[in-house]
């Protein structure tokens, strides 16, 4: 399968993910640790079979020096030891919040208050947008067919403004 369409090639799609990276760059800039969005977005990408974000939400996380085998078991943190209990949180989080359609209830009171146990207001806002955005992220890329393998890490550095 062949990618459809480059978004950043067109000057509409340009001036939209320009703002659309910024609002990410909010994200990036809180107090939510990097290791816990790294995570988060790379379990959204899998659950949403986008495989340019998971490529490029892996390799960004390794080049930030988180480890292999817990970049290996991200998919499987329900059955691992590598995680902490406020990762475990975050991850619930961005499964139920990417699984909408799956639950009629959305997000649990159980994951709420665990998410609640371990993060700030501040942390809330942004791991909040940050299952979001990473789900809207996840949609462009599977609608326009974005192949993963190619993602160099850094290439987004610089596009703040």
């Amino acid at each position: 399968m062949e990618s459809r369409f480059d978004l950043m090639a067109n000057g509409v799609g340009a001036k939209i993910g320009k703002r659309f990276f910024n609002v990410s760059l909010a994200i990036q800039q809180s107090t939510l640790p990097r290791t816990v969005q790294d995570l988060v977005m790379m379990r959204a990408s899998q659950i949403n079979g986008c495989g340019y974000c998971l490529d490029a939400h892996a390799k960004e996380a390794a080049a930030a020096g988180e480890t292999a085998v817990r970049l290996a078991l991200v998919a499987a943190w329900r059955e691992s030891t590598v995680f902490t209990e406020a990762e475990r949180a975050a991850l619930a989080l961005a499964e139920e919040g990417s699984r909408l359609a799956d639950a009629h209830e959305g997000v649990s009171d159980a994951t709420w208050a665990l998410v609640r146990e371990h993060y700030d207001d501040d942390q809330i806002a942004a791991l909040v947008y940050l299952v979001a955005m990473i789900n809207a992220a996840n949609r462009l890329g599977v609608i326009v067919r974005s192949k993963g393998g190619s993602y160099e890490p850094g290439v987004f550095a610089g596009l703040e403004n």
